[in-house]
Parts: C-alpha cells; structure tokens; sequence
C-alpha cells in the first residue's frame, strides 16, 4: 500500500484521534485548567511514543510542561525541527458556540471545536502523516526533532529559555511550523513573513476611591472617560497610529513582492463576509493585504473599569484599565516602539490622572527569503495534497517562537499552514475544514518523505 492510500485507509481513525485530543480543556490561561494542560502535554508524549520516536521526553517548567521527541535514524539525510502548541485559547462566550467547545463536532465538512485550527489540529497533521510515513515504510525518510510546547497563548513564557539552554540538541537544517492559514480555501499556502507583537496594558488612576457622581460629577476626573479620549487621539482620520516615529523604520516590500502581491488569489468579498461587519475600515492608500500583512498597527484589545454589573449604581471610578497592542512589520524594532508609544500617552494624558505602564510582552516581526531547495520540495507537497498550485504570502498574526529560532540558528523556516481565515481562531465556533485536514496530512506526509530524496 502506498502512502497516499495508506493515509485514505485511516480517515476515521486519524478524525477519532484528533477528537480525543480536542476533548482535552487545555486553557494555559487559566489555572483552573493546569491539570488539563498536563493531561493534553502527557497525549502527545503519548502519541509520539506511540508513533516510534526514539527519545520522548515530558519537560516541567514553571508554568506549563514542554514535550520534545526526536527520531535521528537518517544519516545522512536532512534534519528537521518541528514546533507546535497543544494549549489553546479560552472557550469564552460560552453561549456563543453552537456546540460546546471542547465537544469536538462535525457539520457541513468542518470540525468545530476550540484548538481545531489554532494549533492542535496543526499539530496532529503532522503527527499523523509521521504515523502513516512510519506505517507505510517502515521507518521515517529524515531525522526529525519535535518540540511541542504548551505556553504558546500566554506568550511562550518558558520556551524561550529552554532553547538558550539546549542549542545544541535543537539544532536543525530546517524549522517546520503550522499554526498559520491559507490565503482561502482550495489555496494551499506557505507562509514567509510574520509580524511582531507587543502587548501593553495601562492603569489610569484619578480619585483614590470610587465617589458619588452625584456629590462629585463635574469636578473630579474621570479615569473611564480619559481612557477612552487618549484611545481616539491615537489615530488620526485615515487611521494613520499619531505616535510619533511609529513607522520610521518600516519596510516597504519590493518590486518583486508588490508585483507578486498583485497576482494572488485575494477575494475581498470573501474576507468582508468573513469579518461580517458592515464594512472595512483601515489605513488609507494601501490595498487590504498590505494593510494585514506589510503595515504596523496600534489596537485597543479591551476596556474596562467602574461599575458594569446588573443595575445601575452612580459611581466615578477611581481607575480605568485598556489592554492594547502593536502588529509590527520588518525593521521596526519593539523596544524602540515600546518607548515611543509609552512616552506619547504619557504626553496626552492630563495631569490629573496617574498611569501605570506595563509591557506583557514583545516580538520582532519575521520576514525570509523562499529560495531554499526545501521550499520548493514543500511548493511540490503541497500540489500532491491538495491537487493545486501553492502561493507564498505573509501573514498578519505572529509566532514570536519563529524570529527567535531563524535569528538563532540561522535555518530556513518553513510555515506550512493548513487553518482558513474564516474558521474563527480564538474565537466561538472555531473550526478546521475536513479537506484542509485530510489534506494537510498527505502534503506534509509527502513533504518530509521529498526532503529524504534530496
């Protein structure tokens, strides 16, 4: 049996499996869900065992376990790195999902469930077609090392410092993710630029306590309503960030890129039914993917603070809270944007409020040249599962985990991603379409089986 019919013959039981993963709460937000967390690490430690790696390995660290495996019986043959993440995102609202999150359902094609797309489905691609090359063979065509982390949604906290400590045992010709998407469906995509992330929250202080409107209105600041003045003095009518220097250092793409923009598949009528909201809005004189892909951004993420329970109660506030962040694009630098950003809300804040500042976290963005022979063997996976030709394009999301690995090693990273933009990632009802799946596994399967022909 060849491994394209070996992979068909095991459909149903590759969709079980990946159910018994998403079945698991693994919320690495919450310590409500820490068990949860260790028993979704302990599944895939499992898994790997299972599918024959040589080394598995449950790794502790101060907050969420890391899971490496490796297979080094190739001599000779290339030696790949893969990344993922089992934690996932919190399930709330609740009420909002048609079915419940971590009671992985299929309709119409596609299996909802949290984690689906954003990245256990992604990891079990892989774990899958590594299965199927091992059943079908005997034996896998390169030497792979996995690196399977369960932080990734509260900012890789400990990964980091694992890498720093274990180059040597990490070293790799290549970094192989998938926790991107596709530029649409039937489009099969390799990712080859990222941006970064820095994510900051402020306090704003005025009364030491919450006060009377009553007794108090009119003469005493109002942190909520000076909040939300400083985040509409943040941009300006065409949507251009008023920090000043936020976009210096920002990179405009080339020729070549503009002209390869150009000739991509992008349907803005799909993107806008995907948003669902009446219209777009975004910095004006670029076209929509330069906008999520090429522009840095500012974004307020949340808002809160004074009374919002059931009922009314008449209060001024003693403190207002926004958290926020900035999508950065290729020569930006974080720290340097950090200290722009942070010295101009400080600027337009009145002297009447303090404001504390904190930086949960930065990351660089990531861009990379594809002329690697190992791109064009994955160009090749990707036809062979899916039956078209795949597009390299950018994406407006980041992992952090990425510019980090390329600027360490100094390896080609391959960012196969098989989620849609339409599959509500982080989101209510999020899900992963069944073609993509069944795909995805016979690409990657046929990807490394390419790379140990080289």
């Amino acid at each position: 049996m060849d491994l394209t019919q070996h992979i068909e013959s095991r459909r149903d039981a590759y969709l079980q499996e990946l159910c018994e993963f998403l079945k698991i709460p693994s919320v690495s937000t919450q310590s409500a869900h820490k068990t949860d967390v260790e028993r979704a690490a302990k599944w895939v430690a499992d898994k790997l065992r299972a599918i024959g790696m040589d080394s598995v390995e449950m790794i502790p660290t101060k907050m969420h376990p890391l899971v490496y495996a490796e297979s080094l019986r190739a001599p000779g043959k290339p030696t790949v790195l893969l990344y993922g993440h089992y934690d996932v995102q919190p399930p709330e609202p609740l009420d909002l999902w048609t079915s419940p999150a971590f009671e992985p359902t299929v309709r119409d094609g596609q299996l909802f469930g949290r984690g689906t797309a954003d990245d256990k489905g992604q990891v079990h691609i892989h774990l899958s077609a590594l299965d199927a090359l091992v059943k079908a063979s005997g034996k896998l065509p390169i030497n792979i090392k996995i690196l399977i982390e369960g932080e990734e949604e509260v900012g890789s906290v400990n990964l980091w410092d694992y890498v720093q400590g274990n180059k040597n045992k990490l070293q790799a010709d290549a970094l192989i993710v998938s926790d991107t998407s596709m530029l649409g469906a039937g489009v099969p995509s390799i990712t080859y630029g990222l941006r970064g992330l820095n994510y900051y929250q402020i306090e704003i202080t005025g009364p030491a306590q919450d006060l009377h409107s009553g007794v108090f209105v009119g003469a005493v600041p109002n942190p909520l309503t000076i909040l939300c003045e400083l985040f509409a003095q943040l941009h300006d009518k065409n949507f251009h960030v008023t920090v000043p220097g936020f976009y210096n250092d920002v990179a405009k793409p080339s020729s070549a890129e503009r002209k390869a923009l150009l000739k991509l598949p992008f349907k803005e009528k799909e993107f806008k039914k995907t948003v669902g909201a009446p219209g777009l809005s975004g910095e004006r004189g670029f076209s929509l993917p330069e906008q999520l892909w090429y522009r840095p951004t500012l974004e307020l993420n949340g808002i809160w603070g004074g009374y919002t329970a059931q009922g009314s109660k008449t209060v001024i506030p003693s403190k207002a809270y926004a958290k926020f962040s900035c999508r950065l694009v290729p020569n930006q630098n974080p720290d340097k944007i950090t200290r722009a950003v942070e010295k101009h809300i400080r600027k337009l804040l009145p002297k009447s409020v303090t404001c504390k500042f904190d930086v949960h976290s930065q990351g660089k963005p990531w861009v990379a040249p594809y002329t690697h022979p190992f791109f064009e063997v994955a160009h090749k996976a990707l036809e062979k599962g899916f039956g078209k030709r795949a597009v390299f394009i950018r994406e407006g999301g980041s992992i952090p985990f990425v510019t980090q690995m390329h600027d360490t090693f100094k390896v080609p990273c391959i960012l196969l991603g098989f989620g849609l933009p339409d599959e509500n990632a982080h989101a209510p009802d999020e899900h992963l379409s069944l073609e993509n799946y069944y795909g995805g596994i016979k690409a990657v399967a046929n990807f490394y089986q390419g790379l140990g022909n080289l």
